[in-house]
């Protein structure tokens, strides 16, 4: 709010009365799962505590075209100085949570898991991370402390896959899982004879993620990770028939279709 006020509304403040006051609806204009209602609402609050704002549609629940969200009454200068702002976050978290779902249900009854990464917006990670749960996925690590996770320039710098979690291991608490990239089958095998707890199979074929299956039997999680999509031929659905236990989606956050909502003065 800050950042959008500046020295102030010179829009608002010289065009609408300092007592003038106002109603309206918060509108979906599409189809969607909506996310950020709490949110929306803190934005008025934190402006002016004597604004009215009532949520009619909860987060989670799927909305249709023209549906009414929320209403909102009150002091009409405060309510268009939050407005873009309740917006913004509001239609981003609607957007994240859509495409959730939509990934979600692709993988049902596949044992499979799709969650998301820290490809988020620097500032937002919590309110991403929040709608890609409220859309139906899950969360991988929301930090660099919450996991050991070795990638590919982790092993060159470290000299190889081996001494990397060889290293975590005599440094770090047990407490803490390992999981390495992998983009071989070597790789794989390397990485499961040193003890890694989860592998992550990057930009692997289908045929490829499937042998991974086989070979590992188990032994660790296996993430498949790269160039995920709803449809074609590398779907979420036909990477999760491999057998692989968790899916990652860096495009449920850093590509996201804000879902289009407005409000409208009565």
């Amino acid at each position: 709010m800050e950042e959008d006020l500046g020295w102030g509304d010179v829009t608002t403040d010289s065009t609408i009365s300092i007592d003038a006051k106002i109603k309206g609806f918060f509108i979906s204009k599409e189809q969607g799962v909506v996310c950020g209602m709490e949110v929306c609402k803190r934005v008025f609050e934190l402006l002016d505590s004597s604004i009215v704002f009532e949520i009619l549609i909860k987060d989670g629940q799927k909305v249709q075209k023209g549906n009414v969200l929320a209403q909102i009454s009150g002091n009409a200068r405060s309510i268009l100085k939050g407005e873009r702002v309740a917006l913004n976050l509001l239609q981003r978290m609607s957007g994240i949570a859509t495409a959730a779902n939509n990934y979600s249900e692709a993988v049902q009854d596949t044992g499979a898991r799709v969650v998301d990464t820290r490809k988020t917006m620097p500032g937002l990670r919590i309110l991403d991370k929040y709608a890609v749960q409220t859309g139906g996925c899950y969360n991988h690590r929301f930090n660099l402390s919450d996991l050991v996770l070795i990638k590919d320039n982790h092993i060159k710098a470290a000299g190889g896959i081996t001494p990397a979690i060889n290293a975590a291991k005599s440094k770090l608490t047990h407490a803490l899982k390992i999981e390495v990239e992998v983009e071989t089958l070597e790789q794989l095998d390397e990485a499961i004879e040193a003890g890694a707890d989860i592998i992550m199979l990057d930009n692997m074929s289908l045929d490829l993620m499937k042998e991974a299956v086989q070979r590992v039997k188990g032994r660790a999680l296996l993430e498949a990770s790269g160039n995920v999509a709803l449809e074609g031929e590398r779907s979420v659905k036909h990477i999760a028939q491999t057998g692989v236990d968790i899916i990652s989606v860096g495009a449920l956050t850093h590509s996201v279709f804000a879902m289009d909502i407005s409000l409208r003065f009565l």
